[in-house]
């Protein structure tokens, strides 16, 4: 495709019929997807799927991250038009990615949810198709985390964060975005050994083993040597990677629900994320963008940014080895 069929591409979140190339469709116009990749339930031949799980019903400070999904593929259609910057290659060319859409499931029945959650990953994951999701509160990531572990074992977790995560809840039925990591710990999801949380900002006396890279070691050390640092840790092993938005400074990402000052810079976090090419990434999360709180839409523009370097990080490996 080239620039002059801008004049002729409409709603391709519909209509294109190769899943591969770039798009030059008006973002301002057109039905919305994920970098303008084509909305489809049917993986076959899919490499990587995006999907979005509007879910904030276990927030402990203000939700709207159920908007999150709608916003973040907004802001996406800003992306399409060329390679993204750093990477030596064309994602949108070399890989099959498709919007698979979001999960669907009934909002008053909240213990339902997880196992939706949970079902839906599953799905993708047996078509040999790698997934990134946009939430929803960051709860989101741990039934998320259940499937992926079905497939590959306990995973290395890399999390970007202003917390943990981890604080004690040892009722793994209950439902809440600060206790997950907590649970996945204790049900063997992660390999803590292996994993990392990067940018923290508050305090938790128990890491429960997981290492930390804080917003002040990334800030005197710098986001190249923090990068060296995680894969160190990380080595080879399968992992997951979730970015909590709120892992940036509110100076650049204001909309989500519990910002913390002092954070990560985009700048430093583009860097960091580049120079993770080679991990062996299977899947990823951007989670608790909140629309009603992202006053200038810097927030989604960061989060779509995120979601599309998982695509070029999970993306490296398979190019290398094809």
């Amino acid at each position: 495709m080239t620039l002059d069929g801008a004049k002729h591409q409409v709603d391709h979140a519909f209509t294109r019929e190769d899943m591969r190339g770039q798009t030059f469709e008006n973002t301002f116009g057109g039905a919305v997807s994920f970098l303008r990749r084509r909305y489809t339930k049917d993986l076959n031949g899919v490499d990587i799927c995006v999907t979005g799980v509007p879910f904030d019903q276990s927030v402990t400070n203000r939700p709207g991250t159920r908007l999150g999904p709608r916003a973040i593929r907004e802001a996406s259609t800003l992306q399409p038009f060329d390679p993204p910057y750093g990477w030596g290659y064309d994602p949108f060319s070399e890989l099959s990615i498709a919007d698979y859409g979001d999960l669907a499931f009934d909002y008053a029945k909240v213990g339902d949810f997880p196992e939706a959650l949970t079902n839906h990953i599953r799905g993708i994951l047996a078509t040999d198709t790698a997934s990134v999701t946009l939430g929803g509160d960051h709860y989101v990531s741990f039934p998320i985390l259940k499937a992926y572990a079905e497939k590959y074992g306990p995973l290395a977790l890399i999390q970007f964060d202003a917390h943990s995560d981890t604080w004690p809840d040892d009722d793994m039925d209950r439902i809440d975005h600060g206790t997950m990591f907590y649970k996945a710990v204790k049900l063997g999801l992660i390999d803590v050994e292996r994993s990392v949380q990067v940018g923290i900002r508050t305090t938790n006396e128990d890491t429960l083993g997981i290492t930390t890279l804080d917003a002040r070691f990334v800030h005197e050390h710098g986001p190249v040597e923090t990068a060296n640092r995680i894969k160190s840790i990380v080595g080879d092993a399968p992992c997951y990677l979730t970015f909590d938005i709120d892992g940036l400074d509110p100076a650049f990402a204001p909309g989500t629900g519990t910002p913390v000052w002092g954070g990560l810079t985009s700048g430093q976090a583009a860097i960091i994320l580049r120079d993770l090419a080679g991990i062996n990434l299977k899947g990823g999360d951007v989670v608790e963008v909140s629309p009603p709180f992202d006053t200038t839409g810097a927030t989604a523009i960061a989060g779509a940014h995120i979601a599309t370097e998982l695509i070029c990080l999970w993306g490296w490996n398979k190019r290398q080895s094809g």
